[in-house]
């Protein structure tokens, strides 16, 4: 039972209930489309009229669309659904490396992106930030109603200032701020695990979407953690929540850590790690040169025993730490995100079983581990997601 926050709580006057009753209609649309009006009245035992007075201010604000159905002999049912292929959300994924920049629909689904080089200097990087937005806002004429970005760092998510970004040492980096004053346009920022996590939670695969409580552990030049409690991402004081990248899990790892540490799960188990190893062992040019870790997957891939090595170990030092993420929150499922979702028939086995082995508790309910379904780019997804969800989210009453 959760317990109302008087400093927060308003009562439900009439316009908050018609409120809650759109989110419920647009929701009903989203996940059983195409559905008519009837069913919706049906489902939700809202009188025939409300369901019309709704569906024509979701129609108005462009959210969804009439369709006609399949004739059973008389007139075709007009049935209910979102209106893709229109951009509503842009979404800025900013990485150590790369920066995209794209578009997307109601839906979730991606439009069109771009993608530049990340720049080392902060107001350089939010100038070029602002460029392509602009751009982008000025090929969709005004369509555009959000900016979502997702920052690999701490991030505070109300005032929507970067606290923190390791690689760069950047701090006090007021995103929100600056793209807001370029674009008049409303921006929301998030850690990239946690908008990850969002993104799973709305537009994931059907059995993660169904599943209240879920830790995302993202795999990147770094690794964070996403936590979903009750259908909602937990952020912390100050979005500090999910930090377990840098907990304890052994001693001298391939790497130091962002913090600089040889004993934080980010040594073991990040991509960064993974590419150590491999050049520890790897013969020839591979080992003098720069090496992605997207190569490591392509030569595994292609059955070099080193990359497979390399990943393997690196698999096995990830099971370790989420069978201590599974001790300390004993979440429903788990779900490993990131470019090494490529690699995952090669290394879920010893994923698990290095999650099996460690979880010593051995009466702690099942967790299932399964990898995401968002492509190497959940970061993206997540930028999006940020401007998306909170169409659908429900109205929160405390």
């Amino acid at each position: 039972m959760k317990r109302i926050d008087l400093k927060k709580a308003s009562v439900a006057r009439a316009d908050t209930i018609r409120n809650i009753n759109r989110q419920i209609v647009l929701n009903y649309v989203r996940e059983r489309a195409p559905i008519s009006r009837a069913e919706i009245a049906h489902e939700t035992d809202l009188q025939r009229s409300t369901i019309s007075l709704i569906v024509d201010e979701l129609k108005a604000a462009g959210l969804i669309e009439e369709i006609e159905g399949e004739s059973t002999g008389g007139r075709p049912p007009i049935l209910l659904r979102l209106r893709a292929s229109v951009p509503v959300a842009v979404g800025v994924a900013l990485g150590t490396e790369r920066t995209v920049v794209a578009t997307s629909d109601i839906v979730g689904r991606v439009l069109e992106q771009e993608e530049f080089a990340t720049n080392a200097d902060a107001a350089e990087m939010l100038q070029l930030v602002v460029n392509y937005v602009r751009r982008v806002i000025k090929r969709n004429k005004g369509r555009i109603e959000g900016i979502g970005v997702s920052l690999p760092g701490l991030v505070d998510f109300e005032t929507g200032s970067a606290l923190f970004i390791p690689y760069f040492k950047w701090r006090d980096w007021h995103v929100r701020q600056g793209l807001e004053a370029a674009t008049g346009l409303p921006v929301m920022i998030d850690n990239d695990a946690n908008s990850a996590a969002l993104a799973e939670l709305w537009f994931g695969r059907p059995e993660v979407r169904d599943v209240r409580d879920f830790v995302l552990v993202l795999v990147e030049e770094g690794l964070g953690t996403g936590i979903v409690f009750d259908g909602q991402v937990y952020r912390g004081n100050l979005g500090a929540a999910g930090e377990f990248g840098h907990m304890t899990i052994g001693m001298d790892a391939p790497i130091a850590c962002a913090a600089g540490n040889r004993e934080c799960w980010e040594a073991f188990a990040s991509e960064r790690a993974a590419i150590a190893r491999y050049k520890k062992v790897a013969r020839g040019a591979s080992r003098q040169v720069q090496f992605s870790f997207t190569e490591l997957i392509d030569h595994a891939l292609d059955g070099e025993p080193a990359a497979q090595s390399a990943l393997r170990e690196t698999a096995h030092y990830l099971g370790i730490g989420i069978a201590n993420v599974i001790k300390g929150l004993s979440p429903d499922a788990v779900i490993v995100g990131g470019r090494i979702a490529r690699a995952w028939p090669l290394i879920s086995t010893e994923v698990k079983r290095a999650a099996a082995e460690n979880s010593v508790c051995r009466d702690l309910p099942p967790t299932r581990i399964i990898i995401s379904s968002l492509g190497e780019q959940p970061q993206l997804m997540g930028a999006l997601s940020l401007v998306l969800a909170s169409k659908f989210a429900s109205i929160d009453m405390s």
